[in-house]
């Protein structure tokens, strides 16, 4: 099943009216058969997919979106939804398929399939659920695209970005999970909520793992280019401790609370992956939180062994990571980055890749 997004068959058997339609200037010369256009393929069509694909169309960033699901009538039915909105959007090709092979070429892969997180479920307890999957399906998607940018969506995102990069063969910069990005949005608004202002003036990162043991930076936060915590010692404005525990605590209880009330988290996810796009597509070289390969930094060694993937802030570009910021922890934030990074190793010791 595949259907594009505009067709110029118009006429009768088949006719291309396009030719007809359009009358080319004089002394114009033939249209270059080597265009290049961006490709993007949302593997998975459930809520977070398609506030995925649905953004990702809005803002522009693909000539293509492939989508790619099982279940054929439900991703027929959203292809079509927003082919019908075609009159209000950028022009792009949108295509839906069963198979694979639909994806083949793609700039930037992105994989959201798996199971639904459920209420009160850690993201760790995801991982047995989700296992089996990707191993029928990251072999081919990678195969199908050997170029490409891998951005594993699917939770627990740093484990299977982790099973991704082993199951793909890639190289370790085109395997990006989605890590912290949101979490750290989801801080950088509690802050600005805090402080009355716009979360674009905040600076603040969670990383390591996207789940309970995640670490917030709060030695390097900055508020327009000032260091917060210093600005506060400075002007002997005493802060508790366990105030900014709470803060942390509602950003790793965010999307909990989020699926427990609605069943699930779509938009916020959304935003998120489509900036992650636009920096990786458009080289930026902008920096964000994502899952990448931590082994080598910050004292994270993989006790010698291990090769852990967690959050880390990134430079993403149009061949995946650039490099890791070397930015300033505490003693006490490299302790909790470690010890979030053990985490991640124990399971991952568990999965036998």
């Amino acid at each position: 099943m595949q259907k594009t997004a505009s067709s110029s068959t118009l006429g009768p058997d088949g006719l291309d009216i396009a030719q007809s339609f359009f009358k080319p200037i004089q002394g114009a010369s033939p249209p270059s058969p080597t265009s290049r256009s961006t490709k993007i393929s949302v593997v998975g069509v459930g809520n977070v997919g398609m506030a995925i694909a649905q953004t990702i169309l809005t803002q522009g960033l693909a000539d293509e979106i492939a989508l790619v699901d099982v279940n054929a009538e439900k991703l027929r039915g959203e292809m079509l939804d927003l082919q019908h909105a075609a009159a209000f959007l950028p022009r792009t090709k949108i295509s839906a398929s069963v198979d694979y092979s639909s994806t083949l070429a793609s700039d930037l892969v992105i994989v959201t399939a798996g199971a639904r997180q459920i209420p009160g479920e850690s993201r760790l307890n995801l991982l047995q659920r989700n296992l089996a999957l990707f191993s029928k399906m990251i072999p081919p998607l990678a195969a199908g695209s050997p170029e490409t940018i891998m951005l594993i969506v699917s939770n627990p995102v740093d484990v299977l970005t982790y099973v991704a990069w082993k199951l793909s063969g890639f190289p370790s910069n085109r395997v990006i999970g989605s890590g912290t990005n949101l979490d750290s949005s989801r801080f950088r608004f509690l802050i600005a909520d805090h402080l009355d202002l716009n979360a674009q003036d905040v600076q603040a990162y969670i990383i390591g793992e996207h789940g309970d043991s995640s670490v917030a930076l709060w030695s390097s936060i900055s508020v327009g280019g000032v260091p917060i915590l210093s600005f506060l010692e400075r002007q002997q404005i005493a802060y508790e401790k366990h105030t900014l525990e709470k803060i942390h605590r509602e950003v790793v209880e965010g999307a909990y609370e989020v699926i427990r009330l609605k069943g699930y988290t779509s938009w916020a996810i959304g935003y998120s992956v489509a900036s992650l796009a636009r920096s990786i597509l458009r080289d930026q070289r902008s920096i964000h939180p994502v899952s990448v390969l931590a082994k080598g930094f910050y004292g994270i060694d993989g006790d010698g062994v291990g090769e852990p993937f967690l959050s880390l802030p990134a430079q993403l570009g149009r061949s995946g990571v650039l490099g890791v910021t070397n930015i300033h922890l505490t003693e006490d934030e490299a302790k909790q980055l470690q010890e979030s990074a053990k985490t991640i190793l124990e399971v991952q010791s568990q999965l036998g890749i």
